[in-house]
């Protein structure tokens, strides 16, 4: 499983998510200029309002699907790129350990 293509993924669902609300948000507001129930001012005020609102929100969403994935990958006992660098390091030395002996041996 590819975990940046999900969250990514995610992400673009979010966003397109956002751009369709935007714009119903603007429909919305259209017509209440068209029936005299807001002036064009409030309208855009409102409009500014929600959207950054939105954005807000966005931001909080894609912060809590990303820690919601990393305890996903915990729990399935995904390591780390620090637990995985960390082996690869024991790994190396212990190659070289193996080495130096096999050397000590042949001579």
């Amino acid at each position: 499983m590819d975990n940046n293509n999900l969250i990514q993924q995610l992400l673009m669902l979010g966003i397109g998510t956002t751009s369709l609300v935007a714009e119903k948000l603007k429909e919305v507001g259209d017509e209440w200029v068209r029936e005299g129930r807001l002036n064009p001012d409030q309208v855009n005020g409102l409009m500014n309002d929600l959207m950054q609102q939105l954005k807000s929100e966005q931001g909080n969403f894609e912060a809590q699907m990303q820690r919601q994935m990393r305890q996903v990958l915990q729990d399935l006992g995904v390591p780390r790129q620090n637990e995985m660098d960390e082996l690869r390091g024991r790994l190396d030395r212990l190659e070289r350990q193996v080495r130096d002996l096999e050397n000590k041996l042949w001579r």
